[in-house]
């Protein structure tokens, strides 16, 4: 299979370890058609963009994008902030984006201090192999549909990764909505089973990302290549693949409302 395009990446904006600029040079390189810049939302305690360099960020993005001739959207990695779905972007940043990825992400503000509390016990599960109680996963998996239900989520990033959902559950409500669910070159966040599960139980679409911290990392997708053979996701399912393109709900919430 080869990539059209990469959604998921990051810059020196927030964690990555690499300018705008490097990371287009690298997608031209690699003959994408479109890069996004996805870094972490204002929300992220540890990693987040700061408000006061949003300008700079969304011009330097479309500036190299030009320069290196690869189509270059806007976006941001935004934190689910707990189970009444609430994102931390006002309607002017929205606007000024061409995608929206959101994921959970532990060392984010949250909207209450249960939401807080549970996203550092699942942390603590993954780390010590255990699986989460009932009622951790219920709480994850209603953060989860909240978010992708009140919002145009174009990819959820990464499910299960550090805290522990319905699967199965979060990739109905996707499917319905019209999000799609991301397969991370960066790490397995989902077992096989799960994966699997998703596969058979649900119409969700994915698509595949790196999510690349620095430009030699950009468009490796082979460890999300490795699982979709192991568990037989059909490659029909996957719209950034072999010159196909994603039909992203945001651009149309865009054009309608912002």
């Amino acid at each position: 299979m080869q990539l059209t395009a990469d959604f998921h990446s990051h810059s020196n904006f927030s964690d990555g370890h690499c300018e705008v600029e490097e990371q287009f040079a690298r997608a031209r390189e690699l003959g994408l058609r479109a890069l996004a810049l996805t870094d972490h939302g204002f929300t992220h305690r540890l990693a987040g963009l700061r408000k006061k360099h949003f300008g700079a960020y969304c011009e330097r993005i479309v500036a190299a994008g030009k320069k290196y001739g690869v189509t270059a959207l806007v976006g941001i990695e935004e934190n689910v902030l707990g189970r009444e779905g609430s994102l931390a972007l006002s309607e002017e940043e929205l606007s000024k984006l061409d995608i929206l990825l959101v994921g959970c992400h532990v060392m984010s503000r949250h909207e209450r201090f249960k939401d807080f509390t549970n996203g550092w016990l699942a942390f603590a599960e993954r780390y010590l192999r255990l699986r989460g109680g009932k009622g951790l996963v219920a709480d994850q998996t209603k953060c989860y549909i909240q978010t992708v239900r009140k919002h145009p989520v174009d990819i959820l990033t990464h499910l299960n990764y550090r805290c522990f959902s319905d699967a199965v559950e979060v990739a109905k409500c996707c499917a319905d909505f019209g999000t799609y669910l991301e397969l991370s070159g960066r790490k397995n966040h989902l077992s096989d089973g799960e994966l699997d599960a998703i596969v058979n139980h649900t119409e969700v679409r994915f698509v595949l990302d790196s999510d690349a911290h620095r430009p030699e990392r950009l468009g490796d997708v082979s460890l999300a290549e490795a699982q979709i053979a192991r568990v037989g996701v059909p490659l029909r399912r996957i719209d950034n693949i072999d010159g196909r393109l994603p039909a992203f709900r945001f651009a149309e919430y865009k054009k309608r409302n912002l």
